[in-house]
């Protein structure tokens, strides 16, 4: 298996990480500059909300088709194209005369983003031999969750320092650097399909349930009562969802092959990944109000929080990725996963009971199941696939990460209005009684903790499976 190792294997893994990082980072920073950028071009957050639900629009419709269009291109020339259009993208966001101007600057950077998500996976798991995988996905894994958790502090002190176009200029060294160690360590050979169709009726079909359902959950988390509106939104992705996969059954080369949901030992790790996600964003979401709040903490110090669960997953997910290569122990995960529930039960009585130690505490808890979970499960997803779908696995585990952080914070966000507006408050957030503050995080918390027990769940049905697999000789890997 060893042979199966690309010699620059590190250096492949370093430029890989060093564009999801960019990516992500600046995918989620925006949010900290809007009220600036808000003020800058003189016009009301109607307006300026577009700057992050176009990026996330566009990144989310393109992560399956750029899967699929990389078995034409190769891997590593997609990925070097889009870092190159999302540093372009970034420097037009930087120059933007006007709103419009930056709204479909973003939508470039989403697209090169769109490139560089949907191929991180792949091209780090086929670098990699069997007994290193686990190990080299889990620095993904840190890295995304780095970038996540640490871009409002990043995104503070850029905007209140330089001002909101750093944010994007700062990508320029960043970018340039990246793309130019890129095109000297990516592996480069390629063996193109004599004949290559694109899927275009599926991806036009599967844009058009993702944007309906994207809107939906944002018209959710703008007001929790289901209006007309939202009603249209959801049965535009419900109809184009059906169209999608009626498509796709009749498709000769579909975008996506269903076969790939056919196999539990991918499914099941995607379902995990995608509840744990959900979970993590209701938290990010409902956490900060709690802690200014409730606990009076400034928004630096809530900065500094939320710090320790990517400061602990960084050392944690290098390392269960180590001892999964080590062992194959498929129940890593699940142990992980577990860790992370039991922290979100003892969080949820924390934040109603106000004590603050016992929260940091199932902080502390959290971030190392979280840790210990994403290596083997990011691992568990690639190797369940034959290597002629490895860019498609890698796209759909994008996509599944990214639709799994919109419905959190929906849901966070229709959960935390419902339940103060249920308890006699229905002003700003950060003006309701500390008290039913508390009682309503907590219980949105509690509702994390049974999403990821039922990731756990998943987890260990995936690891019993995969335990017989191996009892029974039958190949796990590719």
């Amino acid at each position: 298996m060893e042979s199966d190792a690309a010699p620059n294997r590190y250096a492949i893994l370093a430029v890989v990480l060093a564009g999801v990082f960019m990516a992500v980072l600046d995918g989620v920073v925006v949010s900290i500059a809007l009220p600036t950028i808000t003020a800058h071009f003189g016009v009301d957050l109607d307006g300026t909300q577009w700057v992050i639900t176009a990026y996330l629009l566009t990144m989310t419709v393109l992560l399956l088709p750029m899967g699929r269009i990389s078995e034409y291109t190769g891997r590593a020339p997609l990925f070097v194209a889009g870092l190159v259009l999302f540093t372009l993208g970034s420097a037009a966001c930087g120059l933007a005369p006007s709103l419009p101007f930056l709204i479909g600057s973003r939508v470039v950077q989403a697209i090169g983003g769109a490139m560089v998500f949907s191929l991180s996976n792949a091209l780090i798991f086929e670098a990699f031999p069997v007994t290193e995988r686990g190990r080299a996905l889990g620095y993904l894994g840190s890295v995304v969750a780095i970038g996540s958790l640490a871009s409002p502090v990043v995104g503070g002190g850029l905007v209140e320092v330089f001002g909101w176009e750093s944010i994007f200029f700062i990508n320029l060294p960043i970018g340039a650097t990246v793309i130019a160690a890129a095109l000297r360590v990516l592996p480069r050979a390629h063996v193109r399909p004599d004949r290559f169709t694109f899927d275009l009726p599926g991806a036009l079909a599967l844009g058009t349930a993702l944007a309906g359902l994207i809107f939906f959950l944002g018209r959710l988390a703008a007001s929790p009562a289901l209006d007309a509106t939202a009603v249209a939104y959801a049965f535009v992705a419900v109809a184009a969802t059906t169209a999608f996969v009626l498509v796709e059954r009749r498709a000769t080369a579909p975008l996506v092959d269903l076969g790939l949901f056919a196999e539990p030992l991918y499914v099941l790790p995607v379902l995990a990944m995608f509840l744990y996600f959900v979970a993590a964003f209701m938290l990010n979401l409902v956490g900060p109000f709690y802690f200014e709040t409730v606990m009076g903490f400034s928004p630096g110090t809530v900065g500094l929080v939320f710090l320790l669960l990517p400061a602990i997953m960084a050392v944690t997910a290098p390392v269960s990725g180590w001892l999964y290569d080590r062992g194959r122990f498929p129940y890593l995960a699940a142990a992980g996963m577990g860790l992370v529930a039991a922290g979100y039960a003892v969080a949820g009585y924390a934040a109603q009971a106000r004590l603050l130690v016992p929260m940091l505490g199932a902080f502390l808890v959290i971030g190392l199941g979280a840790g210990l979970f994403q290596a083997p499960n990011n691992t568990a997803q690639m190797s369940a696939v034959p290597r002629r779908w490895l860019g498609l696995a890698s796209a759909i585990t994008a996509s599944g990460r990214n639709l799994g952080m919109s419905l959190g914070v929906s849901i966070g966000s229709v959960l935390l209005s419902a339940l103060l507006v249920a308890g006699g408050s229905d002003g700003p957030i950060l003006e309701a009684d500390p008290a039913l503050l508390a009682s309503s995080v907590g219980a949105i918390i509690w509702t994390g903790a049974v999403l990821t027990a039922i990731s756990a769940g998943l987890a260990t049905v995936r690891g019993v499976r995969a335990a017989r697999a191996l009892r029974e000789k039958e190949p796990v890997q590719p």
